[in-house]
């Protein structure tokens, strides 16, 4: 689970991130030409390998690989590597909150996490006893046109009789980890008969690419809703 950043120095300037690696895919940054470099990663031998394709005297540098690895204690060479990456701007979420809506027989909770860096970051939904997997959607972090730092969404939905259950959102952060209880009296809650968007705008003003990230979503799911139920009634007709 350890993401892998790889940076590279020339002389009398400061680093540079060229890329990193997560979830077994990397991302080269937008600075450089993505089709010269490859990454891998080879878990047995704890390795990480960077390989340059047809290498130009630009290429000449000084390269580091640095590592944040949430699940374990931090050693010398992640703290040192933690240094390295403040020096780059590394900053810990401005603002997280959770937004509730009710519609229905069911409850969507909203999960907003804004303005952190850089943008490598895990969101998990709990309650009190384990990882919540069903109704959940993630967005993509994204990042405002003309600002360094990201945001991320990710979406929670529920029955309405869990209304008195905790759930929780948890995020990673190379900078900080945080855990955001669902109930709890600061949380906003929207009322029932305004219209969900809306409420979303006005409490929280929400950017419009996040609005049109929610409405896409929420089609997605009741989309998938509808393909499960067709299934059911094949299935059915079938017997």
């Amino acid at each position: 689970s350890a993401v892998i950043h790889w940076y590279l120095q020339k002389d009398g300037e400061a680093p540079k991130r060229l890329l990193f690696l997560s979830g077994g895919k990397f991302t080269v940054e937008s600075d450089f030409q993505a089709n010269r470099y490859t990454v891998e990663r080879i878990s047995g031998r704890r390795r990480c390998v960077l390989t340059i394709k047809d290498v130009i005297p630009d290429d000449a540098a000084t390269y580091y690989c640095a590592y944040w690895d949430p699940h374990c204690d931090r050693n010398a060479k992640i703290i040192k590597a933690k240094k390295h990456l403040q020096q780059k701007g590394s900053s810990s979420p401005a603002n997280s909150e959770i937004l509730q809506k009710k519609h229905e027989n069911q409850i969507m909770y909203l999960c907003l996490i804004e303005k952190f860096y850089p943008e490598v970051i895990q969101v998990t939904w709990t309650d009190e006893e384990k990882e919540v997997t069903d109704n959940v959607v993630k967005g993509d972090a994204w990042k405002p046109k003309g600002e360094d730092e990201y945001s991320i969404a990710s979406w929670l939905t529920v029955p309405a009789e869990n209304k008195d259950k905790k759930y929780y959102c948890k995020y990673e952060h190379e900078s900080q980890k945080n855990l955001l209880p669902t109930q709890v009296n600061s949380m906003k809650n929207a009322p029932q008969e305004e219209d969900c968007s809306a409420v979303f705008n006005r409490d929280v003003m929400l950017p419009d690419h996040l609005m049109h990230r929610t409405a896409y979503l929420v089609y997605i799911i009741l989309l998938l809703k509808c393909n499960m139920y067709y299934l059911i009634i094949l299935f059915l007709i079938y017997r």
